[in-house]
């Protein structure tokens, strides 16, 4: 499409506008190549085409040029401007309107069409008639810089209704013409006219509907690109706090003291910081592990805690938690010691619950078997003094009030099974020639009474393995432990009459029977029964303390009376 608004075939690009067919002054065109005021030779806007001549078809004008010029209404093609009556050409002549005696599309015959006043009678002197002059008439044509094309009606029946204004503001003018060499994706709404500057706007004063979507467009793709950076920066951002919290910064805690609620926490025998960490955690009491061990580790102290229960508060600051279990009242809990007999552990429980006498006794000689033994130590538990004896381990326990006499009796007994089962008792026990684990417990009970230091717990199990060996003639197979003696009678005596010793039939007697007595006689710790395992290999038969703070063990009879006689000397002495 050419700039003039009409395509290079011989159609005009739409019909209907009212400036269709103004291609001169009033209706005279000089030569297609020829300038009618001068003469010469002139070429239309953007110069000939390459190879063609000023009277050829490609030469800048299509060549039904000659038939449009005979629709023109006085318009100049070239200048976009309409000559004023009067106006002469530059031959003398005044130009007055267009051809009236011409049809549109048409040349007379017998005229030149190049002929400068060719079918212009009004040239002559006569009166054109005013095309413009009568209110039905179109309004004069615009200059091609500033025209608009004309608003097309509604419906096919629109031009027939008097309501319908070609020229109102709010009828939507039809899509702008096309350019024969103009691009596919060429937009020509945002095509301005020669000279003007600025953004285009419609005719209502504001920005054009397309190039105002295409603003709002860019608007939201700034938006989300904006969001995008923001979000990426955040995410940057989070992530980087959280590299450097974990790293570098202080660890999750809570402050103060703790709220109301106590927890007990159990703490196993050789925890190490981060394992107690761990358990306080899991009760509520601290927030990370890692802060509790840095707390720990701050504490001149703080490699002392022991194992043990413990009541706490939940929700306490590392800090607190470590002065808390530094401290002795933080351990006022039920401490059974290693050797401690069964019936003085039940005597605590009720003082500490507040409960009649003998009132966890009943329940553990009634209520055994739905405590939690393991199932080697139910065997012949009848013929046992006190069936739960030997499995309340040693160690600390809270018994805080309100609780149950058989609760308590479960975590401790839950407490022996976690700590034998560490250890292969019945395997180690055929290998000591014992008859299963419970008669190890019992060995290891015998060693936890008798001994004073972990030295002596070794060879006092050298000694109770070597008195139940069958060729043993010198006690012929019987233990002879006076700690025995005072267990069945719930004593703890070092002056006992031999006469009465060796006299009473009782089964945990062991100067009366042979053997080791039907079960433990107290609650063996560790050290016990690691002894108890791993016994010593000399061929100790017997044992003495002459001052009452060491003990001095021999392998023959001789030896031991004499330091027999040494005792008895000593305290002879002394009395």
């Amino acid at each position: 499409m050419t700039e003039y608004g009409r395509g290079q075939g011989s159609e005009p690009w739409y019909p209907e506008d009212p400036s269709h067919g103004d291609v001169g002054w009033g209706g005279q065109q000089g030569h297609p190549g020829q300038s009618p005021q001068t003469g010469q030779q002139q070429y239309p806007r953007g110069g000939p085409q390459y190879g063609a001549g000023p009277l050829e078809p490609q030469s800048g004008h299509p060549q039904e040029y000659v038939q449009q010029q005979h629709a023109g209404q006085g318009y100049d093609q070239w200048t976009g401007q309409q000559p004023a009556p009067g106006h002469s050409d530059g031959y003398g002549q005044q130009y007055q309107g267009g051809w009236e005696a011409a049809q549109p599309g048409q040349i007379p015959y017998g005229t030149d069409p190049t002929a400068p006043y060719a079918g212009h009678p009004e040239a002559y002197g006569a009166e054109p008639p005013d095309y413009y002059g009568t209110p039905e008439a179109y309004p004069p044509p615009r200059p091609p810089a500033h025209r608009t094309a004309a608003p097309a009606p509604p419906d096919e029946s629109a031009g027939d209704r008097e309501d319908w204004d070609p020229a109102r503001p709010d009828r939507e003018a039809p899509a702008a013409p096309r350019h024969a060499d103009a691009p596919d994706d060429y937009d020509y709404e945002d095509e301005e006219p020669p000279g003007r500057s600025g953004g285009r706007e419609d005719r209502r004063g504001g920005r054009s509907g397309k190039e105002g979507k295409r603003k709002r467009r860019n608007g939201c793709a700034c938006l989300l690109v904006t969001a995008v950076f923001v979000g990426g920066i955040g995410a940057v951002g989070y992530f980087g706090y959280q590299f450097y919290q974990d790293r570098y910064g202080a660890p999750e805690d809570f402050a103060g003291a703790g709220t109301d609620e106590n927890v007990s926490v159990d703490i196993p025998k050789g925890a190490i910081g981060s394992l107690i960490g761990q358990k306080l955690k899991e009760a509520g009491v601290i927030k990370s592990v890692d802060a509790f061990t840095q707390a720990q580790n701050r504490h001149p102290q703080g490699k002392s805690i022991q194992d043990g229960a413990y009541i706490l508060r939940k929700q306490m600051s590392a800090a607190s938690a470590v002065e808390l279990m530094l401290d002795p009242k933080s351990r006022n809990n039920l401490i059974i010691a290693e050797g401690r007999r069964n019936i003085w552990v039940y005597e605590q429980i009720d003082k500490r619950l507040d409960l009649p006498e003998g009132t966890t006794k009943d329940v553990a000689l009634t209520e055994w078997k739905s405590l939690g033994l393991p199932e080697w130590a139910t065997n012949g538990a009848a013929s046992r003094k006190d069936p739960l004896e030997g499995f309340l381990y040693p160690s600390s326990y809270p018994v805080a009030e309100g609780a149950e006499p058989a609760e308590v009796l479960k975590k401790m007994i839950s407490r022996a099974k976690s700590q034998y089962a560490a250890h292969d008792l019945d395997g180690k026990a055929r290998e000591l020639g014992l008859k299963g684990p419970l008669e190890l417990i019992t060995v290891a009970s015998l060693v936890q009474a008798e001994g004073r230091t972990h030295d002596d717990f070794k060879k006092m199990a050298a000694v109770v393995y070597n008195r139940l060996k069958p060729d043993n003639t010198v006690t012929n197979q019987k233990i002879e432990f006076d700690s025995t003696y005072n267990y069945l009678r719930n004593q703890s005596k070092l002056d006992i009459s031999i006469k009465e010793i060796r006299n009473l039939d009782h089964p945990y007697n062991t100067y009366f029977y042979k053997g080791l007595p039907p079960g433990p006689i107290g609650n063996p710790g560790e050290d016990a029964l690691s002894a108890a395992l791993e016994p010593d290999d000399g061929g100790w038969m017997f044992f003495v303390s002459v001052d009452g703070k060491t003990t001095t063990f021999t392998d023959n009879l001789t030896d031991h009376n004499k330091l027999v006689e040494e005792f008895n000397a000593g305290r002879t002495k002394g009395d």
